[in-house]
């Protein structure tokens, strides 16, 4: 065990020295949890042998159910809670935060949001794998787990209750302050301004959208998980294919300048030149925005895949993979190269003083308007259904933790407050409250990462035993066939 602590102190003070070491390079910070996230991408990565790119038709093999045994415990099916967390996922980040990233790091920042999504997928297999190997199933039929149940539960295993038990508590009052403000309010606050401009009678009476949208989230979210993944498993797909049909329709207007995209992608990707901040604000801007849009590292999503029906908790995690995937090497590429191709992001350009205002949503709806004029309006209802969905992932998210402070039977108090936000989020301002919230979703990676660190071996040996039996033939003996 001194081993595994002498190790993670070496990540601690490699990557602090490495902040100091590039605090500022050409005006450019480089935040310490843009440093601690790569360096817990990496190293999974190793420990995994590259398990974020050899495992993508066995994860698939899973999601069509090939691998359903009469053994597997839980409540919903692997692709239900896959879905439930790219709900989370896949949303505003996708549609503002790219084109933030592209108009702030420049075009190489879409490199290194593609690295990020990359390192991100052995985030996301370690942190679920552990999710569904320390969850709990509580009196109330739910389940619990996710960062909380594997920091207390998986480091008291290794001897240090206390210490797993404060980075516990410490995670899940983070994880309710990050849903309430930038999983609840912030996505609200987002879609009223989207809705608003295309239905005047809601920009006259804001409390009654307020009053709709906690209508439907409340809705669904006093179901539990069971009716969220419901939701989610029909609204998710209709979202990704609405999103992606106009990028595919627009990337074919220009299919003559994707080459040269690509080409300015990598090259600004290790730029020198001092416009965008060179290769560090590429690098930088590419991976904050792909872990706001993934939330790899973050620790958030391994609650919704906690009550997923399976036998081998390393399973989900393989299905896990496909997350940042999906959310960032796909959906967040290709806005990205929509956003290049129309030049919306030259900071001298016709759109510099929505560059300067950090109008994202509004620079990519100026982006896909330059070919499709109707676009505005497909984004609004986009950003709306985006919004919602994250609303009702993120409330689970919260209330998971809220629940794991307080108890089972305080549950409603946290609906209840959640929900009245939504009306609320319409008519004051939020602005400091949302940004302390995001700051509070990025500081979960502190101790989630640790945890990761600390339980990488369990995981490690995990995925060995179960490619052994996979290998043997004995998972396919298993199967309900």
């Amino acid at each position: 065990m001194s081993e595994i602590f002498i190790s993670i102190n070496s990540f601690l003070e490699a990557f602090l020295f490495f902040d100091i070491l590039f605090g500022t390079v050409d005006g450019v910070n480089f935040p310490f949890l843009v440093a601690w996230l790569i360096s817990g991408g990496i190293y999974l990565t190793f420990v995994t042998k590259f398990i974020n790119i050899r495992a993508f038709s066995h994860s698939f093999n899973i999601l069509r159910g090939k691998y359903k045994t009469i053994d597997d415990v839980g409540q919903i099916s692997p692709f239900a809670a896959l879905t439930t967390a790219l709900s989370a996922t896949v949303g505003l980040g996708n549609i503002a935060g790219v084109a933030l990233a592209v108009s702030i790091g420049g075009p190489g920042a879409t490199f290194w949001m593609i690295i990020a999504g990359f390192l991100g997928m052995s985030l996301k297999f370690t942190e679920v794998t552990l999710s569904i190997q320390y969850r709990e199933f509580l009196k109330d039929g739910t389940v619990m787990g996710g960062a909380m149940e594997y920091l207390s539960k998986g480091l008291a295993k290794k001897g240090y209750v206390s210490f797993g038990k404060i980075l516990a508590v410490m995670f899940a009052f983070l994880m309710i302050g990050g849903a309430i403000g930038g999983g609840n309010i912030f996505q609200v606050s987002q879609a009223y301004s989207a809705i608003s401009h295309e239905v005047p009678y809601f920009a006259e009476n804001p409390l009654v959208f307020g009053f709709i949208i906690a209508t439907l989230a409340g809705a669904v979210i006093i179901g539990g998980i069971t009716r969220i993944s419901a939701i989610t498993e029909r609204l998710v797909p209709v979202m990704v294919v609405i999103y992606l049909s106009a990028s595919i329709w627009i990337l074919g207007s220009f299919y003559d300048k994707i080459d040269d995209a690509f080409v300015l992608i990598f090259t600004e990707a290790f730029s020198t030149s001092a416009i965008y901040g060179g290769m560090l604000g590429a690098l930088i801007q590419g991976f904050q925005r792909a872990v706001f849009s993934s939330e790899a590292g973050l620790g958030s999503s391994p609650v919704a895949h906690a009550p997923v029906l399976t036998k081998y908790p390393v399973r989900q995690g393989f299905v896990a993979l496909y997350e940042p995937f999906i959310d960032t090497v796909v959906i967040c590429t290709m806005t990205a190269l929509v956003i290049i191709i129309t030049g919306v992001y030259e900071p001298d350009g016709a759109h510099a003083s929505l560059i300067a205002a950090k109008e994202g949503a509004a620079l990519t709806s100026a982006a896909y308007g330059t070919v499709l004029s109707w676009f505005p309006t497909v984004l609004s209802v986009s950003i709306f259904l985006f919004a919602f969905s994250t609303m009702i992932s993120w409330s689970y998210y919260g209330e998971r933790a809220w629940v794991y402070i307080f108890g089972s039977k305080f549950s409603v108090v946290y609906k209840i407050m959640f929900l009245s936000l939504s009306v609320i989020a319409t008519v004051v301002s939020t602005g400091i409250m949302v940004d302390f919230s995001f700051m509070l979703m990025l500081t979960m990676a502190v101790p989630n990462i640790l945890g990761l660190f600390i339980l990488s071996g369990d995981v490690k040996k995990q995925l060995e035993d179960y490619l052994v039996k996979l290998k043997s033939g004995e998972l396919d003996v298993e199967a309900i066939r």
